[in-house]
This record gives structure tokens, sequence and C-alpha cells, in this order.
């Protein structure tokens, strides 16, 4: 698929030597970004984004395709086209930095492969990539199933669902049976949800609006922040200590952490488990299950699609429970999983850092500066998607797929930032909503606010549904 950038200039294959003859055209002098408008004094642009980013996000594409912010006193690059997020998550001259991750080392610590970079990163990855191969998750189908059809098990007709509580649950749930190996009970998915709803809310303040010494002032919000972040790393304490006290070794992603050596064949760190487990558990448990909840609102607004995947599980599986063996055949299941997390994705923003001078679509980028860019404002852009407000999972099929503009559809990334769990993400995120589809018609309950609530990721405000069974 090529996509075509007006930004963007052709450059000559590398090693490829200049023309011999006729004059040398000089290179094009690199452009500032223009600023975006709306900056108030001191806080800059940070007050636009915290009032209502996504769509300050998604209006910057109207000012070009590298547009200038100030967050506080820091200059930030925001990048609005699919073709230069591509070009940014491809290149070497960009890193995992800027105030997205400055705001999250809080939680996932210095040592973990969502933060790393360079050869702890290249190391990190080495070790947890085998729990991701394809080959490994057929492993964990019988748990995926379990929870699934737990989950839906545990509604009653008519009874009001809170979506928030049930979506990390089955999350947090599937990731630690697959890839920690521990019989984890119901209370421990809601210290981990209860305090992931507060500390991703409190740094995403902290990312936009950063007041430095103010979030260390004894407030009452400070202080809940700070209580959830205790909880979050004393759960992950408990996990490897009753791993280390069982005497068992398990062929799971603890048990390769635990095992790992660094690159003098010492065993890693204490720190460095610990920030990995945090990097593994948390985040994706946040992500997928903010990407369930979206799916259970898009089965209760779209009944339509819902009856089409019920009758293709039925078709499918002939009328047994729908299964982690089925997920391949489910082709409209998967494509309403990627329509939702199209219009709706839990990664909402992301940050880079330049480490050296470069160039960006035409415009200078000096080393050290921090580049912004929005998944949601990218794949709702109307210039790569026809109706591109619409929910139209067919979108997704192999003849309309081939019409959307690479890079304007990554869910999961690119290059060495990919997500290693994508498959793994998928297969889940396909069997729940087959489970769902098939046993009920979701309906909203009343107080339901289906608003997206912005924070590190992006979720429904308070999401309430009625199950009404098939």
């Amino acid at each position: 698929m090529t996509v075509h950038s007006s930004a963007t200039s052709p450059s000559p294959e590398p090693g490829t030597a200049p023309p011999q003859d006729g004059p040398r055209e000089a290179a094009p002098e690199l452009r500032e970004p223009p600023v975006a408008g709306g900056a108030v004094p001191f806080l800059g642009h940070g007050l636009k984004l915290a009032r209502d980013p996504l769509a300050y996000m998604s209006q910057l594409r109207d000012h070009g395709d590298v547009v200038r912010l100030r967050l506080g006193p820091k200059t930030v690059y925001a990048v609005t086209t699919p073709a230069l997020t591509g070009a940014v998550a491809l290149s070497a001259d960009y890193i995992i930095a800027g105030p997205l991750w400055e705001s999250l080392e809080d939680l996932l610590g210095r040592e973990g492969v969502a933060t790393a970079n360079g050869p702890l990163h290249r190391r990190q990855r080495r070790t947890i990539q085998p729990a991701f191969r394809l080959d490994a998750i057929p492993a964990y189908g019988p748990i995926m199933e379990e929870e699934a059809h737990a989950l839906v098990a545990r509604w009653a007709s008519g009874e009001t669902i809170d979506c928030t509580s049930e979506s990390f649950r089955v999350a947090v749930r599937m990731a630690a049976r697959c890839l920690l190996r521990g019989q984890y009970m119901d209370e421990r998915a809601e210290r981990l949800s209860t305090a992931l709803t507060t500390v991703f809310r409190g740094m995403y303040r902290r990312m936009v609006v950063p007041l430095g010494p103010l979030y260390r002032l004894p407030l009452p919000a400070n202080l809940k922040f700070n209580r959830a972040l205790a909880d979050l790393h004393l759960l992950v304490d408990e996990i490897v200590a009753e791993r280390r006290a069982s005497g068992r070794n398990p062929d799971d992603l603890l048990t390769a952490l635990l095992e790992a050596k660094d690159d003098n064949g010492d065993p890693i760190g204490e720190q460095e488990i610990h920030d990995q487990v945090v990097a593994i558990l948390t985040p994706g448990s946040e992500t997928v299950a903010s990407t369930v909840m979206w799916l259970l609102q898009a089965l209760a607004e779209h009944p339509e699609h819902a009856d089409r995947i019920r009758a293709e599980v039925e078709t499918v599986t002939g009328g047994r429970p729908v299964g982690f063996d089925d997920v391949r055949r489910l082709t409209h299941t998967n494509n309403v999983v990627v329509e939702a997390m199209r219009l709706r994705p839990a990664v909402w923003v992301l940050t880079r850092r330049a480490v050296t001078d470069t160039e960006l679509g035409g415009y200078r980028i000096p080393a050290g500066s921090d580049i912004i860019y929005s998944p949601y404002a990218i794949q709702r852009d109307p210039r790569s998607y026809a109706d591109h407000l619409a929910f139209d999972p067919d979108r997704w099929l192999p003849e309309r797929s081939k019409d959307v503009p690479k890079y304007a559809m990554r869910p999961f990334s690119v290059g060495n930032r990919k997500c290693p769990s994508d498959h793994f993400s998928m297969a889940q995120l396909t069997l729940i909503t087959a489970a769902v589809a098939r046993g009920y018609r979701l309906e909203p309950a009343p107080g339901s606010d289906g608003a997206p609530r912005v924070g590190i990721t992006l979720r429904p405000h308070r999401l309430l549904l009625k199950p009404v069974p098939r």
C-alpha cells in the first residue's frame, strides 16, 4: 500500500551516489512548523489538552502535518498524518520518551520493557517474546475460554452490570492466569482495577498540566494517587514473592523473568523483575479492559452487528460453546473488534523524543524535542476513511481494507516498539466478544454514561448495561 504525503519529499536510496553531471540542487531549507492556536500564559496548550483533548488533537490536522504545541515551558511537536506517524515509529532518530513516558515512570519504572530503550530494551524483548509467539498462544486457549465463559455466566438476566469492573476482572484474570500462572482471586483483580482507575487518570493530568512540586503537596487528590500507586506495586511484590515461595517453575513469563540473565550472564536484578511484571500485567490489562468496555458498548449500540456475530458463532460452532480454536474463523467478529479499536482506541496518545537534529515532513525537529501524536485522531481522519465516524466493521473486509492508507490503523504500533502481545490480545478480545454476543443481547441501563473518559488510556466514563438472554 503506498502513501503519498505532500509534506514529504523523496530521498535517494541509501548508498546511492548523487548525479555527477549538471549542477547539484541545493537541499531544500527546512521550515519551522506552525504554532497551534489556543495557548494560554504559563500552561500553554496544556489547558486545551486537559479540557477536551480528543477534539483538540483531532483539529490539529487542519493546521498542518506537523504543529508546535507548548506544554508548560516545553515545546512539543504534534504529528497529524498517518505517513509521518509511521516515520516516527520506524525511525531510529526517535526513542520512547516524552511527557507520556515520563508520567508513566512512577508506575512502570525505568527498567521495564515498556519504557526501556537501546540494548536493555532489546534484551528484555528477547526474554518475553517466546511467551507471545504464535505457536505459544494456543496453550493459553483453555484459560481464555474459561474466563470468557465465566464472564458471561456471572451475569443474570436483567441485572445491571458495571462494565468497568467486569472488563477489568476478565482482562486481569486472563493476563495473570496465562502469563504468570497464578490462581488470582477476584479481590486482586478488583484492587488492580480500582488502583489503575486512579493512577492512570492522575498520570494524564501530570502529563498535560506539568505543575511539578504541586503534585507533591498533601492534597486529597495527590494522597489518593499515591495510595493507589503504592497498592499497585505491593500487588506485584506479592505475586513475585508467592512464586519464589512456591518453589514452582511453570513454563510461563514469570519463570522466564526469574531465570533471565543480563548481558554479563548474571541474574537480572529484583528491580528489573518488578518493573517487568508491572509492565506486563498493568498496561496490558488496562488496554484490553478498556477495549472490552468499548466492545460491550458497540454490541449494545449496534445490535445488528451483535446479531451477525451470534449467527457467525452458531455457524462455526454448530451450537457448542465458542472456543479458542474457533477464533480464526470468526471473520465478522474480528472485524467488529478492529472497528471498535479504530473509533475508540485505548491508547489514544503516544509520545517520542528526537535523539538527534532531524527532519519530519520537511520541518526541522531539533534534538531533544518531544513528539506527540494521537491514534484516535489519525484513525478518525476523513482523508483516510470514507464515512469516517460510522461504525462499519465491513470496511475491514479484504476488498475494502486495501484502500486504507498505510499507518492509518496500527493499534499495536510498528517497528521495534510493536506490542509483542498483539496476537494474544486479539485472541482474547475476539473470544470475549463472541461469547458475550452469543449469550446475550445488551441494553443500556439507567445512569449509564458511555462518553469517553480520557486518561492515559481511553474508556467509557461509566458504562452500565443490562444483559438479556438470547
